[in-house]
Protein backbone atom coordinates (compact mmCIF):
# COMPACT_ATOMS: atom_id res chain seq x y z
CA UNK A 1 0.00 0.00 0.00
CA UNK A 2 3.18 2.41 0.44
CA UNK A 3 4.27 2.07 -2.50
CA UNK A 4 1.17 2.19 -4.43
CA UNK A 5 0.42 5.71 -2.94
CA UNK A 6 4.66 6.91 -3.34
CA UNK A 7 3.83 5.94 -6.87
CA UNK A 8 0.05 7.43 -7.12
CA UNK A 9 1.66 10.89 -5.15
CA UNK A 10 5.02 11.19 -7.76
CA UNK A 11 2.79 10.75 -11.15
CA UNK A 12 0.17 12.80 -9.71
CA UNK A 13 3.10 15.91 -9.04
CA UNK A 14 3.28 18.50 -11.36
CA UNK A 15 6.53 18.35 -12.83
CA UNK A 16 8.43 21.63 -11.18
CA UNK A 17 6.00 22.11 -8.21
CA UNK A 18 8.74 20.66 -5.92
CA UNK A 19 10.85 23.72 -4.99
CA UNK A 20 13.94 21.92 -4.06
CA UNK A 21 13.27 18.89 -6.77
CA UNK A 22 12.08 20.61 -9.91
CA UNK A 23 11.80 17.39 -12.39
CA UNK A 24 9.84 15.40 -9.27
CA UNK A 25 6.42 14.50 -11.20
CA UNK A 26 5.38 14.09 -14.35
CA UNK A 27 3.63 16.34 -17.02
CA UNK A 28 -0.06 14.50 -16.76
CA UNK A 29 -1.95 17.63 -16.61
CA UNK A 30 -0.12 19.05 -19.68
CA UNK A 31 -2.09 15.98 -21.30
CA UNK A 32 -5.63 16.67 -20.23
CA UNK A 33 -6.41 18.77 -23.21
CA UNK A 34 -4.39 17.20 -25.76
CA UNK A 35 -6.34 15.42 -28.43
CA UNK A 36 -6.16 11.19 -27.25
CA UNK A 37 -4.32 9.89 -29.86
CA UNK A 38 -1.31 7.16 -30.27
CA UNK A 39 1.36 10.20 -30.27
CA UNK A 40 -0.58 11.49 -26.67
CA UNK A 41 -0.76 8.06 -25.13
CA UNK A 42 2.85 6.77 -26.13
CA UNK A 43 3.94 10.76 -24.66
CA UNK A 44 2.48 9.64 -21.50
CA UNK A 45 3.66 6.51 -21.55
CA UNK A 46 7.28 7.54 -21.78
CA UNK A 47 6.65 10.48 -19.04
CA UNK A 48 5.64 7.84 -16.49
CA UNK A 49 8.22 5.42 -17.14
CA UNK A 50 10.90 7.96 -16.95
CA UNK A 51 9.75 9.41 -13.74
CA UNK A 52 9.40 5.92 -12.44
CA UNK A 53 13.39 4.81 -13.68
CA UNK A 54 14.15 7.95 -11.86
CA UNK A 55 12.33 8.41 -8.66
CA UNK A 56 11.49 4.85 -7.64
CA UNK A 57 14.35 2.41 -8.88
CA UNK A 58 12.96 -0.94 -6.96
CA UNK A 59 10.32 -0.45 -8.89
CA UNK A 60 9.35 -2.08 -12.20
CA UNK A 61 6.23 -1.27 -14.63
CA UNK A 62 5.69 -4.09 -16.60
CA UNK A 63 2.15 -2.10 -18.48
CA UNK A 64 0.83 0.77 -18.98
CA UNK A 65 -2.41 1.06 -20.55
CA UNK A 66 -3.57 4.15 -21.94
CA UNK A 67 -6.88 4.54 -23.33
CA UNK A 68 -9.46 7.21 -24.29
CA UNK A 69 -12.27 7.19 -21.17
CA UNK A 70 -15.21 6.17 -22.87
CA UNK A 71 -13.55 2.81 -23.84
CA UNK A 72 -16.04 0.11 -22.96
CA UNK A 73 -17.83 1.94 -21.06
CA UNK A 74 -22.11 2.39 -21.34
CA UNK A 75 -23.68 5.56 -21.04
CA UNK A 76 -25.17 5.04 -17.05
CA UNK A 77 -22.89 7.11 -15.24
CA UNK A 78 -21.35 3.92 -13.54
CA UNK A 79 -19.79 0.64 -14.30
CA UNK A 80 -19.63 -2.40 -11.92
CA UNK A 81 -16.40 -3.46 -10.65
CA UNK A 82 -14.60 -6.51 -10.16
CA UNK A 83 -16.21 -6.62 -6.50
CA UNK A 84 -19.82 -5.93 -7.71
CA UNK A 85 -19.54 -2.31 -6.24
CA UNK A 86 -20.40 0.40 -8.44
CA UNK A 87 -18.09 2.75 -9.71
CA UNK A 88 -19.27 5.91 -10.88
CA UNK A 89 -18.01 8.44 -13.69
CA UNK A 90 -19.13 11.41 -15.58
CA UNK A 91 -22.44 10.93 -17.44
CA UNK A 92 -22.21 10.55 -21.12
CA UNK A 93 -18.53 10.33 -20.94
CA UNK A 94 -18.82 8.54 -24.46
CA UNK A 95 -19.27 11.89 -25.86
CA UNK A 96 -16.02 13.92 -23.89
CA UNK A 97 -12.88 13.92 -25.96
CA UNK A 98 -10.51 14.59 -23.26
CA UNK A 99 -10.88 11.71 -20.95
CA UNK A 100 -8.08 8.96 -20.56
CA UNK A 101 -7.61 6.03 -18.30
CA UNK A 102 -4.17 5.08 -17.48
CA UNK A 103 -3.63 1.54 -16.09
CA UNK A 104 0.17 0.99 -14.60
CA UNK A 105 0.87 -2.69 -14.18
CA UNK A 106 3.81 -2.89 -11.97
CA UNK A 107 6.09 -5.61 -9.69
CA UNK A 108 8.78 -4.06 -6.60
CA UNK A 109 11.40 -6.20 -5.46
CA UNK A 110 12.77 -5.26 -1.87
CA UNK A 111 15.69 -7.76 -1.06
CA UNK A 112 13.91 -11.29 -1.05
CA UNK A 113 10.61 -10.07 -1.14
CA UNK A 114 8.39 -9.54 -4.84
CA UNK A 115 5.09 -8.48 -4.97
CA UNK A 116 2.50 -7.38 -8.01
CA UNK A 117 -0.07 -4.28 -8.25
CA UNK A 118 -1.61 -2.12 -10.19
CA UNK A 119 -3.25 1.44 -10.30
CA UNK A 120 -5.67 3.23 -12.81
CA UNK A 121 -5.80 6.91 -12.70
CA UNK A 122 -8.76 8.92 -14.81
CA UNK A 123 -7.43 12.34 -16.18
Amino acid sequence: AETRTSLVHLILTRKGSRYFLPNFGTRLYEYIFELLDGPTFSDIDSDIRDTVRTYMPNLQITIITVEPGSAGLENKGYTVNQYGEREFSVPNISQLEHTAKIKIDYRVTDSAFESSDFIIINI
